[in-house]
């Protein structure tokens, strides 16, 4: 069974977004780049909600292309446009897009078949609506969270109405130079 990751920048007091949806706060460099890279490189496959991905899309497919392109939008870009990419969205249509199959219905059958189905890890990159269905339905096996040195007061949770308990192991913990320190959970089952 391959393993679905997810990745999330929040707030310290839990937020993904604040309370105008705004992700400005959040705080990347090219020391947090090389290590989420190294977890890409485990992936095959990502997973995003619908204004996630169109934010990807708008940037990632030439990222590699642009004059002053870093060692990260290389290797990104790279791995963006040959990654199987999973939409879940109810509004979009898989002839909306290309390189990408959208899933609009019966969301936790069909990412349980993705998670049986042959190759590697699995990533689901932001998309906090999406983390919340993942997460109540069990089908999240690793969290990867990077939490800012901000608090915000109101906004978007990470974790939204769980209906249940989740155990998880921390398994590693990573600070970098921005202040940002990066937990790594395992779900215990």
């Amino acid at each position: 069974m391959r393993k679905l990751v997810l990745f999330m920048h929040t707030s310290l007091d839990g937020f993904t977004t604040d309370s105008e949806g705004k992700m400005d706060w959040i705080k990347v460099d090219e020391e947090m780049f090389e290590y989420a890279g190294q977890r890409t490189r485990e992936a095959d496959t990502a997973i995003y909600g619908r204004g996630t991905y169109q934010i990807m899309e708008s940037y990632w497919p030439t990222a590699a292309d642009k004059p002053n392109a870093t060692k990260h939008d290389l290797e990104h870009s790279a791995w963006y446009n040959h990654v199987q990419k999973i939409v879940v969205s109810t509004t979009m249509k898989d002839t909306d897009i290309k390189n990408a199959k959208v899933i609009s219905k019966n969301i936790a059958a069909e990412i349980r078949k993705l998670k049986e189905a042959p190759g590697k890890e699995i990533i689901l990159f932001g998309s906090p609506t999406l983390a919340h269905t993942l997460t109540e339905e069990n089908l999240i096996d690793d969290y990867w969270v990077f939490v800012n040195p901000i608090l915000l007061g109101k906004g978007l949770p990470l974790f939204n109405n769980l209906n249940h308990t989740i155990n998880l192991k921390l398994l590693s913990n990573n600070t970098f130079a921005s202040g940002v320190v990066c937990l790594h959970y395992e779900v215990v089952y």
